[in-house]
């Protein structure tokens, strides 16, 4: 029986990541701010989910979570790097240390602090694999999501030089880039207060801005958003996939890209 240690996995892809993982008979270590919202799981799975509270934010606390998994569980296969959020807003638009300090923070920050405190569990046990949830935001951009492509630009390369270091210890990384995948990340995203500046602008229908859609008119945005993502590739299906992904690779690698939804479709092949 495998194990896994995911953080996020409170909904959207870190939840269906983390049922699909149950059904497949692995142990899950699962991380989220509220444990409460597993419980329906916890009935079902039993001691093969383990839920914890995590503030990924909280450096301290993360290692502590880390260190415990580790620990009571004797050996982790994989660690799921998923926690991350959105808020759509012209650069302008955004304040310092609610949208953009918070969004480095989760997005970017926590994701390097996670790989780190991680990589010395790894090492000992002979191996693993990291698994990081990226997008296709990494490869292209939109308006109203500048800071959001940030982040994901910014783990990707940090992912390109990690790779070759954890290597020689049997540690193998794969970036997760879902694309228009239907689960709750849009939904929940942050919007900011539009600026008179940017009232009327030119870019602003949803021909020219598949950001600004969401940002300005999120009923709107949504309803598009739905019919994008449609039931070709649903979360469920791209979390299977990532489920099913070995614990050890049979050749070394630089990090894999495993494109899902409108990434895989080819969004990101027609830059």
């Amino acid at each position: 029986m495998r194990t896994r240690f995911i953080t996020g996995a409170s909904r959207g892809f870190g939840r269906e990541v983390t049922e699909q993982l149950l059904a497949r008979g692995n142990r899950v270590a699962a991380t989220l701010r509220r444990s409460e919202q597993l419980a329906d799981l916890t009935a079902v799975h039993g001691d093969r989910l383990r839920v914890r509270r995590l503030d990924v934010t909280d450096t301290a606390q993360l290692r502590a979570v880390v260190d415990a998994a580790f620990a009571e569980l004797g050996r982790v296969d994989v660690v799921v790097s998923n926690v991350g959020y959105g808020v759509f807003g012209a650069a302008e638009e955004l304040t310092d240390d609610d949208q953009i300090d918070a969004l480095l923070a989760t997005n970017l920050t926590a994701a390097i602090q996670l790989a780190r405190t991680v990589v010395p569990h790894l090492r000992a046990q002979g191996g693993g694999r990291i698994l990081q949830v990226s997008s296709m935001g990494a490869h292209l951009g939109f308006p109203t999501f500048s800071l959001y492509h940030a982040t994901q630009w910014g783990i990707e390369r940090f992912y390109e030089a990690f790779a070759p270091e954890v290597e020689p210890f049997g540690i193998r990384t794969t970036l997760v880039e879902p694309g228009m995948i239907r689960t709750s990340f849009y939904y929940a995203a942050e919007r900011t207060p539009v600026h008179p500046a940017y009232a009327d602008h030119p870019g602003d229908g949803p021909r020219h801005d598949p950001g600004r859609e969401h940002a300005r008119r999120p009923e709107q945005g949504r309803r598009s958003h739905d019919q994008r993502c449609g039931g070709r590739r649903p979360a469920a299906t791209a979390a299977a996939r990532i489920g099913r992904l070995p614990a050890r690779a049979r050749r070394p690698h630089r990090p894999t890209r495993c494109l899902r939804g409108a990434a895989r479709g080819g969004a990101v092949h027609r830059r």
